[in-house]
């Protein structure tokens, strides 16, 4: 692919800018962090755009950017905290105030223990489940196999359930992610 122009890049970051930075603050959690990797993502991105060969769509090429900025930040930071709950809105015009308290108590349980799986597991629900990528797509960004999706996140959503069990915190709505 050839150099874009400036003008072209700014439409590819007003596009995904957004979509990116809800992704690494699932990682990160912390908005001043998951701002400042955006923008290192979107730099690498411009950088190495040459490289993009378009057999990926862009988005998914962002994302691997994206993650591989976000672990080497938590590599050097020494910890792994994927979730946020204020990234989901809990909130709707129906809800009564308990029942808003409870599924805040819900989604809080069901990040405590994603957050005990191991790091393969937490990424594959993240993007899977959470952020709802394709296996094909899922697959790209990790560099893995659809067939190592497929069962990476069996395996994960299995774990999660005996992690759930073992807290003693086994609510199907948490469990029914697939």
């Amino acid at each position: 692919m050839e150099r874009i122009t400036a003008e072209a890049f700014e439409d590819i970051y007003s596009e995904y800018s957004d979509r990116i930075y809800g992704y690494i603050f699932l990682l990160v959690n912390d908005k001043e962090v998951a701002e400042d990797l955006t923008q290192d993502t979107f730099i690498k991105a411009y950088k190495y755009m040459n490289q993009f060969n378009g057999e990926s769509q862009i988005f998914t090429w962002l994302v691997r950017i994206s993650r591989n900025v976000a672990i080497d930040y938590l590599r050097k930071k020494s910890r792994f905290k994927f979730f946020s709950i204020e990234k989901f809105q809990l909130q709707s015009d129906e809800d009564t105030p308990t029942e808003i308290m409870i599924k805040g108590e819900k989604v809080t349980l069901l990040y405590e223990a994603i957050r005990h799986l191991k790091l393969s597991y937490q990424e594959v629900l993240i993007l899977r489940k959470i952020k709802e990528f394709s296996i094909k797509e899922t697959a790209e960004i990790l560099n893995w196999s659809e067939n190592k999706v497929k069962i990476t996140t069996s395996r994960a959503l299995a774990a999660l359930k005996k992690e759930l069990q073992k807290r003693g915190e086994v609510h199907e709505e948490l469990i029914r992610i697939r």
